[in-house]
């Protein structure tokens, strides 16, 4: 068998993972990667960059790019680079997953079919957390409803959180990669580095533990990322818009931070497969949200 006859069975292919905000487009990424390379909360625009996840079998590599939430409000200059992120993305990929929430079809999910008109690809419309739809006949109604909204490749019923139909979303992915030969090397699984994972899981426990209270205003930086020995060593530097959330953030005696601390603490330590010592500060940084100089130091505009 020559070079070329292995190079044409070989296919690989860029996936767009869009939707409005806290649909589950991470959570989706991080279970077909049966890995964590995205972090997840339940409060919106969680998801602030773009992350390559890449899968890859004998012959398929699929390169599934994980987008934030697609949002009416551009407020700040970070929110419009996040939806300037989403444009650019679907305009450049082979395949799309649209992922929806159960029998809701609303606004925000008509802003992303909107974009969706515009590309010529094939769409993989996901109805997620069906797991959650207690009358199961209604989806045969809702699903007609919505394959005359677009011309969808596929309309697929799954569960991100719970696994229900992900195999089958696989092999119909493949089926839709272009021949190419693979364009990573078959073991790696993200295009991020564990300097961008330590800051993310950081931001992670922010987002959970005081999303109400600090919902958007709050970035991470790694100021320092050393192995020595069998310890790794992180400094990350916690930044917020105002006084005043840096003392939620840092709480009674320190308490709410050594939290945060702790917590991602222990995912760094699973995610690296190493003894982990992490120092955190918070510093604040007012206006670093709408500040394109600021965004681009901490990595949004790359």
């Amino acid at each position: 068998m020559t070079n070329s006859d292995v190079a044409q069975k070989s296919h690989c292919g860029l996936v767009a993972i869009v939707g409005r905000p806290n649909v589950g487009k991470s959570t989706l990424l991080n279970h077909l990667l049966k890995q964590k390379v995205s972090i997840t909360s339940r409060k919106p625009q969680t998801t602030r960059h773009r992350i390559l996840g890449i899968s890859s079998d004998e012959h398929h590599q699929c390169i599934y790019v994980d987008t934030p939430g697609l949002h009416a409000q551009q407020q700040k200059t970070l929110n419009k680079v996040m939806n300037d992120t989403v444009a650019s993305v679907i305009n450049d990929v082979d395949v799309i997953l649209f992922l929806i929430e159960q029998t809701n079809f609303n606004a925000g999910d008509q802003r992303v079919l909107d974009l969706l008109e515009k590309v010529d690809v094939p769409v993989l419309l996901l109805i997620n957390k069906i797991d959650l739809v207690k009358d199961k006949q209604s989806l045969l109604p809702h699903i007609e409803k919505l394959s005359n909204k677009h011309a969808f490749a596929e309309i697929v019923p799954v569960s991100a959180l719970g696994g229900h139909n992900l195999g089958n979303l696989e092999l119909l992915v493949k089926r839709y990669l272009p021949e190419s030969d693979f364009l990573f090397p078959e073991d790696q699984i993200t295009d991020r580095s564990s300097r961008f994972l330590a800051a993310e899981l950081i931001r992670e426990k922010v987002t959970r533990q005081l999303g109400d209270e600090l919902p958007y205003e709050v970035t991470v930086e790694i100021e320092s990322y050393k192995q020595e020995g069998a310890v790794l060593h992180i400094h990350g530097l916690i930044l917020v818009d105002k006084p005043g959330q840096k003392k939620i953030l840092v709480g009674k005696d320190g308490e709410r931070l050594k939290s945060i601390g702790k917590a991602a603490r222990e995912d760094m330590e699973a995610a690296f497969q190493s003894k982990v010592m992490l120092n955190l500060w918070v510093k604040v940084k007012s206006g670093w949200a709408d500040d394109e100089r600021a965004l681009q130091s901490l990595g949004y505009l790359d």
